[in-house]
């Protein structure tokens, strides 16, 4: 079995009947891709390369199925449904093109990262327009800075970018084995692709670029994640070696550069979440501490409690509970100020609603 060169793979229909031994995987993932399973290179090829094989087919699957889950996803973040927005990360494409940058860097084939590269970045442009759309279209049934689907996928941090890590070697091994297909559904769970994309498109339609931008930040950082781990996953499962034999001896391009745009790409995804990790720990610490300032202030009041400190926004919201009436808030005010270094606006709110405020 051989390889089509990157100029005939458009439409190429391998030969059954032409075999070569397959390479072996590299000793780190010989134990994760035995032999016996281990898929030949022309099978993988052929699952994630788009314009190989039954191109018509593949391309009106891949972006009807796009479509629908676009649709799907949104609907499921504008009604803020896990169940729904889960549904469409089941049946979402995004991820074939994906792995399939990874296995045009590890087959040296320019070519196949380009087409895989326009795949991403049409089927991104067209989820977030999606997006944006049924923000026009759709009743609002939920405040965009209170639902969950999008605060969710807004800031996200070293903990979503270790999983997405995870979910990429997987994905990847699942695509190398020839016994793992059914862990796929699964893994297009846990590397959540649309989803984001979705919320991009919901953010910018409601006027929060800020949000938006946390959300693209999640999506590049999974797509950053599953390029990667399919280059160390298919390199080390012998399709570098195989890709080169295939080419009879060609010269197959050095993957110097490659190995710089995967460190600085990891980087740039990986430098802001770690600051979104920094930040919310700062963030939960801060609240510690404005609660115990809290009951501090209120130590001297009769039967009052703080029930809780939580941030929406930039502001510091305690709600109190006390029969009687409260200390001057501007006390709070300067000890939280003497915590926090932006000086955010604490308001309180009593057991009986009323929202004082030291400004007011």
């Amino acid at each position: 079995m051989t390889v089509p060169s990157d100029s005939d793979r458009r439409g190429a229909v391998t030969d059954p009947t032409t075999t070569t031994a397959p390479a072996p995987p590299g000793r780190v993932l010989r134990l994760l891709v035995p032999a016996a399973q281990r898929r030949p290179l022309v099978d993988v090829a052929d699952r994630l390369d788009l314009d190989v094989g039954d191109v018509r087919a593949k391309r009106s699957a891949f972006w009807a199925m796009l479509v629908l889950s676009g649709v799907i996803a949104v609907a499921g973040v504008v009604t803020d449904s896990t169940a729904t927005v889960i549904g469409a990360m089941i049946i979402a494409p995004l991820s074939t093109p994906i792995l399939g940058i990874g296995l045009g860097v590890v087959a040296g084939e320019p070519g196949t990262i380009g087409r895989s590269v326009a795949y991403v970045v049409g089927g991104l442009a067209l989820v977030v327009a999606i997006g944006m759309v049924a923000t026009l279209v759709l009743p609002a049934t939920t405040d965009v800075l209170s639902n969950s689907q999008v605060t969710g996928r807004t800031s996200p941090g070293v903990g979503d970018l270790a999983a997405a890590f995870a979910t990429g070697f997987a994905g990847a091994i699942a695509l190398a084995r020839r016994d793992l297909g059914d862990v796929l559904p699964g893994i297009a769970i846990a590397i959540s692709l649309v989803p984001p994309l979705g919320v991009v498109g919901v953010c910018l339609g409601e006027g929060q670029p800020s949000l938006a931008a946390g959300a693209l930040l999640l999506f590049v950082s999974n797509a950053v994640a599953l390029v990667v781990a399919a280059t160390v996953v298919f390199s080390g499962a012998g399709y570098l070696r195989e890709a080169r034999a295939a080419r009879a001896g060609a010269s197959v391009p050095r993957h110097r550069v490659a190995t710089v745009v995967a460190v600085v790409a990891v980087l740039v995804v990986a430098v802001p979440m770690v600051a979104n990790t920094v930040q919310a720990a700062l963030a939960d610490l801060w609240l510690g501490q404005t609660r115990a300032a809290a009951e501090d202030w209120l130590s001297g009041t009769d039967d009052a409690s703080v029930d809780t400190v939580r941030w929406e926004g930039q502001d510091l919201v305690v709600e109190v509970r006390s029969p009687g009436g409260l200390p001057d808030v501007a006390v709070l005010q300067d000890q939280v100020d003497e915590l926090v270094p932006w000086d955010p606006q604490v308001v309180v709110v009593h057991t009986v609603g009323e929202r004082v405020d030291p400004a007011g």
